[in-house]
């Protein structure tokens, strides 16, 4: 259902409030440098600092430009199951054709609990859903055993952002899941391994900077062109490294202030701009990268 190069994209601040304008020419540049589907008001668009209404119009925005050039996966994860299915009814309203949603954070549930969080969702919305896998974040994990449940209880429950860097899991989940079970890496720095083990792109952080190099990476990997995917890791992987030399999506908005100096890149607390030695990491992976 969704393949190549996905930019989490971040979400364009000015004096405070989002810049509906900046947000669509974003959206109009991700389209035409490759990407091949948009995820607005995940991490990396400071979801956790939007109220709902800034949220649902980012969803909303984002949907009304890409204006079915491409699909839009909405972010809707909450530690507050009820909210997440709210933000699902709202993304499925706007037209998005699927829903990413986080495990829950900070409640830590078990596995039954995280079961029963995604059980509530899928029965309530049909509204396709990603789950997304980040326990460094969530302190949670969605455990093979539970995805395989989920997989198979539930039919719009249709893939996994995994951002556990574990490639192992890549493997258990195709075998849990089946083939049909659409794999997104959650992490640019082992994409090229997550795609040589059965997955089919990646829900990217760097992609916001480096679209078309990221677009080239995945239609490589796609073709099993493995030699000129292994340049292309070669020459992003110094951008993929530098990007969390602090606090996302600090360097990525620096990194997108070079290479589209037009954008703006205000920051919400408790994120800050990055320090001076991470500027300095993404300046030279820029260079490496043939962006600046």
């Amino acid at each position: 259902m969704f393949s190549g190069s996905i930019p989490a994209l971040v979400t364009t601040f000015r004096d405070g409030s989002l810049d509906e304008q900046a947000f669509r020419s974003f959206v109009d540049w991700q389209i035409a440098e490759g990407s091949t589907a948009l995820v607005p008001c995940g991490t990396t668009g400071e979801s956790a600092t939007m109220t709902i209404e800034e949220h649902n119009r980012v969803v909303a925005l984002c949907v009304e430009q890409a204006a079915g050039r491409v699909p839009v996966i909405a972010g809707c994860g909450s530690n507050d199951t009820k909210i997440a299915l709210e933000h699902m009814f709202a993304a499925q309203a706007a037209g998005a054709n699927a829903a990413l949603v986080v495990a829950p954070y900070y409640n830590k549930p078990n596995q039954e609990g995280v079961y029963q969080h995604f059980a509530y969702l899928a029965q309530r919305c049909d509204l396709p859903i990603i789950l997304y896998n980040v326990p460094s974040r969530t302190i949670t994990d969605i455990g093979v055993p539970v995805m395989h449940r989920l997989a198979n209880d539930f039919q719009t429950i249709v893939g996994v952002k995994d951002a556990t860097g574990n490639l192992g899991r890549v493997t258990a989940q195709r075998l849990a899941c089946g083939t049909d079970f659409c794999q997104l890496s959650g992490n640019d720095e082992t994409a090229l391994g997550f795609n040589a083990m059965g997955g089919v792109g990646c829900i990217s952080v760097t992609a916001n900077v480096a679209p078309g190099l990221c677009a080239q990476f995945q239609a490589a990997c796609a073709a099993g062109d493995w030699p000129l995917a292994l340049e292309l890791q070669d020459r992003l992987y110094p951008l993929h490294d530098a990007l969390f030399s602090d606090s996302s999506p600090g360097p990525v908005k620096y990194a997108l202030s070079r290479v589209r100096p037009d954008m703006p890149v205000e920051l919400r607390l408790p994120i800050t701009w990055p320090s001076a030695s991470s500027q300095a990491a993404v300046d030279r992976a820029l260079e490496i990268a043939g962006l600046v």
